[in-house]
């Protein structure tokens, strides 16, 4: 009998065309009622995989008594309570480095789009403005901007060098300070207060739940710029949206939303604003590189007991395999 892997969300045909070799795949979305399925048949779960928007219930852990390994589709794992798992001995694991580059992309397009105003422009091309009302206004360069970057971690790392083009002076908050040749700031505020742009590239979570606040838009300023690739999470969205409409802050773009994927109608009528999908990783390169890595921590327990990528928070329960 296969070991039987328990899957939330989507997986791609290339994913699936690697695993249903050697595993059972059962997909909670095509199961009429999950739990009555885990109450008879949550002992044969080995693995599950999931994402870092779906998650998993702790509830439908505790029907899977023999799961040893969640395999995560993404680099953030919020929605899964790793303390909980962690507890329980069984690893997380994740897909970092994989998609820094294009969030990191993703992050510099939303940016200059904010200030070259992208939307606008884009308009009085499209609608006939321009033959109708002549040249478009002046927008603002994105050139020689202080950029305070939210988490400077494997991510917000290669925000800065991209940002190198562009001449910026980073400077950045974390828990702690690096090693990096930026200015760290402690604090938040003091830190937006500096900029002109802000980046939020944090992990979610509790811990940083609201943490771009109202305090920090005001300390922002109306020539500041909030960009968030990071989690909905982690911003006050209400006192985003405040801050938009009385233009205590210039511009925002945003990948990321609290209640994914509804967007408050405020934000989809202001014109101070650029609104992704969350699409920060959402290339069909990373996204399979995403998929394979996501298989690939699966197939390597399977074999050797070892996994590629933990989190941190499972890393001391984990034997780490090296990647080819």
């Amino acid at each position: 009998m296969l070991p039987t892997i328990y899957i939330i969300g989507g997986i791609t045909p290339f994913m699936e065309a690697q695993l249903v070799p050697h595993f059972t795949l059962i997909y909670d979305a095509k199961l009429e009622d999950s739990a009555k399925w885990l109450a008879e048949h949550g002992a044969d779960v080995r693995y599950v995989l999931t994402n870092g928007h779906d998650g998993i219930a702790s509830d439908y852990i505790d029907a899977m008594p023999h799961v040893k390994l969640i395999s995560n589709y993404g680099v953030g794992y919020d929605a899964i309570d790793v303390s909980y798992m962690r507890d329980k001995g069984i690893i997380v694991t994740h897909t970092p480095d994989v998609l820094n580059e294009e969030v990191a992309t993703t992050a510099l397009m939303l940016m200059l789009s904010c200030y070259r105003e992208f939307r606008y422009n884009e308009a009085h091309a499209r609608t006939g403005a321009w033959e109708k009302d002549g040249n478009a206004r002046l927008s603002r360069s994105a050139d020689n901007r202080v950029v305070g970057i939210v988490g400077l971690g494997r991510i917000g790392t290669a925000i800065a060098r991209k940002l190198e083009a562009f001449n910026a002076e980073i400077i950045y908050h974390n828990r702690n300070e690096k090693q990096v040749p930026y200015r760290y700031f402690d604090n938040l505020i003091e830190m937006a207060e500096a900029a002109d742009t802000l980046i939020a590239i944090t992990p979610g979570g509790a811990s940083t739940n609201a943490l771009i606040s109202k305090e920090v838009f005001e300390a922002l300023g109306p020539e500041g710029v909030f960009i968030n690739v990071a989690r909905g999470s982690v911003v006050d969205e209400p006192a985003l949206i405040s801050a938009l409409e009385t233009k205590t802050i210039a511009a925002a773009g945003l990948d990321v939303f609290a209640a994914e994927p509804h967007i408050p109608d405020q934000l989809k009528t202001l014109e101070n604003v650029v609104l992704l999908p969350h699409i920060g990783s959402a290339t069909e390169e990373t996204r399979a590189a995403m998929g394979q890595l996501t298989v690939d921590n699966i197939i390597c327990y399977e074999k050797t007991g070892a996994v590629h990528t933990p989190v941190p928070e499972t890393a001391e329960i984990a034997t780490v395999a090296k990647r080819g």
